[in-house]
């Protein structure tokens, strides 16, 4: 029970700590569960009966932690995702460090599960040391293992010191990565135009660099590194792009560079046109701007004026694929990837049908009311080859079930979980989904 207003301070300071300890517990209990759901996949699937081959996008067995750890089915992360209100990746890595924990660092692990050490701070040394071999990641564990009451932040100090200890020649290519990387905070219309800059230099720079024998193939960041430094020196980056020969460098194309094109997706909103709310946009990869500044991200480029899409419409193709013109209104209407909690909002999708397509069958089968959750590559794979049912409840939003029975609705708010309706002795009669939605659902079988 939580204590009153008028408890004393000995009181409040009591429960503190043992609610310390009781989130330290809940963490713990959630790394077990984890564990416990990748020993129930550690089974190869490709030796399964029927499996479908790897090069088709059957599932696989693959390392998530470093070396010595067990394989997982790659595929079953994406279930536990849905139940843990997470994406996969964020789950494939929670999982990674709970392996690490109890194969390659199991004194650590032990001091874990005392609830000494929070799971969050050997989260972080399983991901500093997870490149060691399983005898070096041995040497920091036994350290770690003796520094019983450090803190936090020196506790992964000292791991990071006897990682460096275990493996000089990686940290040494760590740094090399870390200088070869650019880190600026610029304006969001300044930083798109330099870092487009630096791009198109850094292309140009490898189109016309010639490796002698001696010479590696130099990576995209160490040619942006090269980009930056010839930046630095406006008159010469003119006379490289130009096509003028430098010392170091060979010379540039004399064709005249094409202008930078923007294709802009204005969403209007109803208040937004009656005067009564500010107009804010969002920007691919930068996220909400106001309109002001996207006037200024704009300003140097070149525009693509497009009809006016109506979201609230769909039109229906007697052909199998979908219409681009389809694919970009479910796009504009999801923003992303709809598997159940995903993040990702890149426009390399998959798009399907959610009936299936019967070409004997009746006209109109493809469009805006049988496109099927546009899917990032790995969760259309899931999808594909687990036993996940869906269905399009209406333009925009889709019903997902689990393999093992979780309910999630997707729609632009984001996934809910769907709660069965049951009569007084329990029968099933149907499912309530979220009166705040402004979708119609369809919730017939």
């Amino acid at each position: 029970m939580a204590p009153t207003v008028d408890a004393g301070a000995a009181e409040l300071l009591a429960a503190e700590e043992a609610g310390v300890r009781h989130r330290r517990q809940l963490e713990v209990d959630a790394l077990l569960r984890l564990l416990a759901w990748c020993d129930l996949h550690s089974l190869d699937p490709q030796s399964q009966p029927g499996a479908v081959p790897v090069r088709f996008g059957g599932d696989r067995l693959v390392r998530l932690g470093g070396e010595g750890t067990p394989q997982t089915s790659e595929l079953c992360m994406a279930e536990f995702a849905v139940a843990s209100n997470a994406g996969w990746i964020a789950t494939s890595h929670r999982a990674a460090a709970a392996l690490d924990l109890r194969h390659r660092l199991p004194r650590l692990w032990e001091r874990v599960q005392r609830l000494d050490v929070e799971v969050w701070v050997a989260r972080r040394i399983t991901d500093l040391s997870r490149n060691l071999t399983r005898a070096a990641v041995e040497i920091v564990d036994i350290s770690l293992a003796a520094a019983c009451d450090l803190t936090p932040g020196k506790l992964i100090e000292l791991a990071e010191a006897r990682i460096i200890e275990a493996d000089p020649q990686a940290h040494r290519d760590r740094i090399a990565a870390e200088e070869a990387r650019i880190t600026l905070r610029l304006p969001n219309a300044g930083a798109l135009e330099f870092t487009t800059s630096v791009e198109e230099l850094a292309q140009a720079l490898a189109d016309h660099h010639v490796p002698d024998d001696e010479d590696d193939v130099a990576t995209m960041d160490q040619l942006r590194a090269r980009a930056v430094e010839l930046l630095a020196d406006p008159h010469a980056a003119v006379r490289f792009l130009e096509g003028l020969r430098e010392p170091e460098t060979p010379p540039a194309p004399t064709t005249t560079r094409a202008p930078r094109r923007a294709t802009v997706y204005v969403h209007i909103d109803a208040a937004v046109l009656a005067g009564l709310a500010t107009g804010v946009a969002r920007v691919e990869d930068l996220g909400p701007m106001l309109l002001e500044q996207i006037a200024a991200l704009v300003r140097h480029r070149s525009i693509d004026l497009h009809p006016v899409i109506d979201l609230n419409s769909g039109t229906a193709v007697d052909a199998y694929e979908h219409p681009t013109a389809c694919k970009e209104r479910t796009q504009l209407r999801t923003g992303g990837d709809v598997f159940p909690h995903s993040a990702s909002r890149t426009r390399r999708l998959d798009h399907d049908h959610v009936t299936p397509y019967d070409k004997d069958g009746p006209p109109g089968q493809t469009g805006d009311l049988n496109d099927a959750p546009p899917l990032t590559r790995r969760h259309h794979r899931a999808k594909t080859h687990l036993p996940y049912r869906t269905r399009q409840l209406g333009l925009g939003a889709y019903r997902w079930q689990t393999p093992h029975g979780l309910l999630r609705v997707v729609t632009r708010y984001g996934t809910t979980v769907v709660e069965p309706l049951r009569t007084t002795d329990g029968t099933l009669v149907g499912e309530v989904y979220p009166a705040r939605y402004d979708v119609r659902y369809d919730v017939g079988a």
